[in-house]
């Protein structure tokens, strides 16, 4: 079957790449430029395999790819294409995305010692760190950040984590690129990105004995990734404090050290703030093209549930680029009510609709959650939908919207007071943002979802678990490379509410007059 690969076009796609010891003054050759093919290309045409190579030196040691040639066309993008014809979707097509360069955010783990620290990802299997001082994923300033993070260590005597025996100071460290700043023009912005460095320390909070070194070490990163360049390597410097001795990265104790507190990004057209614990898209550049896509299947106007939510970005930006009548965003983690908060206050003037975000478990009563929505909109974790909310999905057809009411014109006296825990909760820990205008209330169904998946497996699952209750029909499906030398890929799938089922004859009640022998 044919299939469209896309991809953008090279010169905004390849940038310089940047020599971590040069600390940004020396580039090298860039990366072959990607290969486009059209739609009457066929998805096995032979290229050749240097042409979208990784071509990077950590390459089996580091257990961050899982193969090396052809980055533009992931082995597992044959099994999509053939579910999705199967299902009725011939022209799914693929985002190629950047192939290169394209990590704007990664946890790395700090080991080794004093002199000759290692900073990178565990070998396969292992609690081995493999340096990945050259990573080809990369955004080149996150690896330039890490070669200065490493002079840092080895000049003021830091000591990397040892697992085995629980001590020294430096556990991890997170870096996460913003291409945020309107005074570039827009071609400069992305190899001109700022780094936000999250240093992990082995303590229970600032007040530990180590605290100076600590605070020494921002103050090496702020001074030697800004002064000495003419343009600014690092953003911020914050700390985390983790003393556990389980795999988890982060603990609850985070500390702003010196930059900019708030972290910005521009994604789906609109700015969006992050914070340190925030979730974020690792390309964000693959992201943005997912959500101009997913803006083209949602109508003007329209009511938008926006569930396993996060800070609000994919919500917000529907608000901000089909004028949505209303966007209510449900989210578990409380933690993202203040992104949210930050990244609403800069939409523009001109949206005129309701816009709310609520700490809401999605699994309980999601029904409560898709009445008044025209769309729904799901971006779940990658163990995929709730089973809760899958039932209620599937059964969506045999239920009765109430009917529409003016809402100025609705008794108080008629409402009934809410009692569902879950509900009072989830109204306490929300934000709201009303219209100007009063509309009408919208009692409604969805008719259309939109799945985002980053499991292809529960995808899979959910989608035919959907399909097969008939109240839903697969309309369309994109593939985004969203981690180029691995297994993923990125899905956004658009299922429309099918026609109603025929609903049976009903007996007349009259009886049949028995023919006489």
């Amino acid at each position: 079957m044919a299939i469209l690969l896309l991809s953008v076009g090279p010169s905004s796609l390849i940038t310089p790449r940047v020599s971590p010891s040069a600390v940004l003054t020396q580039t090298v050759p860039s990366p072959p430029a990607p290969i486009r093919s059209s739609a009457s290309d066929p998805i096995n045409k032979p290229v050749s395999s240097l042409t979208c190579a990784l071509q990077c030196q950590h390459f089996q040691l580091c257990s961050g790819c899982t193969h090396e040639f052809n980055l533009h066309c992931p082995i597992i993008l044959d099994e999509v294409t053939e579910f999705f014809n199967n299902h009725g979707v011939s022209d799914f097509t693929f985002d190629t995305c950047r192939l290169w360069e394209w990590r704007c955010r990664a946890k790395l783990a700090v080991r080794g010692s004093g002199i000759s620290p290692f900073i990178g990802l565990y070998e396969e299997g292992t609690h081995n760190v493999v340096d990945i001082p050259q990573c080809r994923a990369h955004h080149p300033n996150i690896n330039a950040a890490v070669e200065l993070l490493k002079r840092g260590i080895t000049e003021l005597g830091v000591e990397p984590y040892d697992e085995d025996q629980g001590t020294g100071e430096l556990r991890y460290v997170q870096m996460a690129v913003t291409t945020y700043n309107t005074s570039l023009p827009v071609s400069e912005r992305y190899r001109n990105g700022k780094v936000q460095v999250t240093l992990v320390w082995n303590s229970r909070n600032e007040n530990s004995a180590s605290s100076e070194k600590l605070n020494a070490l921002a103050t090496f990163l702020w001074r030697n990734g800004n002064s000495r360049h003419s343009f600014h390597l690092i953003h911020s410097v914050w700390a985390n404090f983790q003393t556990s001795s389980n795999n988890i990265i982060f603990g609850n104790r985070w500390r702003h050290l010196l930059g900019e507190r708030d972290f910005w990004e521009n994604v789906g057209g609109i700015d969006v703030c992050l914070t340190p614990s925030s979730f974020g898209q690792a390309n964000t550049r693959a992201f943005d093209s997912l959500l101009r896509k997913l803006q083209k299947y949602v109508p003007f106007g329209a009511s938008v549930a926006d569930l396993y939510a996060g800070a609000g970005v994919i919500g917000l930006s529907l608000a901000a680029s089909r004028k949505c009548r209303s966007v209510k965003c449900i989210e578990i983690n409380k933690e993202s009510k203040l992104c949210f908060e930050k990244t609403a206050s800069r939409l523009t003037n001109s949206i005129d609709g309701s816009i709310s975000w609520h700490h809401a478990d999605t699994s309980i009563d999601p029904h409560s959650w898709l009445v008044g929505s025209d769309v729904v909109v799901v971006d779940p974790p990658r163990k995929g939908l709730d089973r809760s909310l899958v039932d209620t999905l599937r059964t969506i057809s045999s239920m009765k919207p109430k009917s529409k009411t003016n809402s100025s014109e609705s008794s108080p006296l008629k409402v009934k007071e809410e009692k569902r825990p879950w509900i009072i909760r989830a109204r306490e820990d929300s934000v709201h943002i009303e219209s100007k205008t009063t509309w009408e209330d919208n009692q409604s169904l969805p008719q259309t979802l939109i799945y985002i998946s980053c499991g292809w497996e529960s995808f899979k699952e959910d989608c035919k678990s959907l399909l097969s209750s008939k109240s839903w029909i697969l309309e369309k499906a994109h593939g985004f490379n969203f981690f180029p030398g691995t297994q993923s890929i990125e899905v956004l799938a658009v299922f429309r509410r099918s026609a109603a089922k025929a609903i049976k004859k009903r007996k007349s009640g009259k009886k049949k007059k028995k023919t006489p022998f």
